[in-house]
């Protein structure tokens, strides 16, 4: 079955979901590496992504907007010249009330009875103003443009700040 659409998760409705011991089937979350670079080198710029809205950041985006930043500060800076920390864990179960379709399909769903769902993703639950990404670089250009494109993978407007 295909993946609903983000802006479907994207809003903070309703009552926080998060306790894995009482959802049976949470997939793990595609992100798996927070930490990227040296974190013990020198670095004259200190680079944040901070969000101007409210909202979920579903585990795919956080997984793309990590590599989209990383590819970028690898090619044009090397390995050993940045450090990058996302901040942000998905915590938040996404839930879903899956619908049969094809022949048969009245008699195998039941519409919205019971309509709890199933756990289908995790999400990032992130305020207005939270810093997402915090970026450790000597060269402010090249770590600017890569937040800027991890910045369009994320379903928030986010503006880049200088510490």
């Amino acid at each position: 079955m295909a993946k609903k659409p983000a802006r479907m998760y994207t809003r903070i409705r309703g009552q926080s979901y998060s306790r894995r011991d009482f959802a049976g089937g949470v997939p793990n979350p595609r992100i798996t590496q927070f930490d990227l670079g040296d974190p013990n080198g020198k670095f004259s710029t200190v680079l944040k992504l901070v969000a101007n809205e409210k909202c979920q950041i579903r585990h795919n985006a956080l997984e793309s907007a990590r590599v989209a930043a990383n590819r970028l500060l690898a090619r044009q800076l090397g390995r050993g010249n940045y450090y990058m920390k996302i901040l942000v864990y998905p915590h938040e179960i996404l839930r879903e009330n899956k619908q049969a379709t094809g022949a048969g399909a009245d008699r195998v769903s039941q519409g919205m009875r019971k309509a709890f769902g199933k756990p289908v993703s995790t999400a990032a639950r992130v305020n207005r103003g939270q810093e997402l990404i915090r970026l450790m670089v000597n060269d402010v250009q090249v770590g600017k443009e890569s937040l800027r494109k991890a910045s369009m993978k994320l379903p928030t407007p986010c503006r880049i700040e200088t510490v």
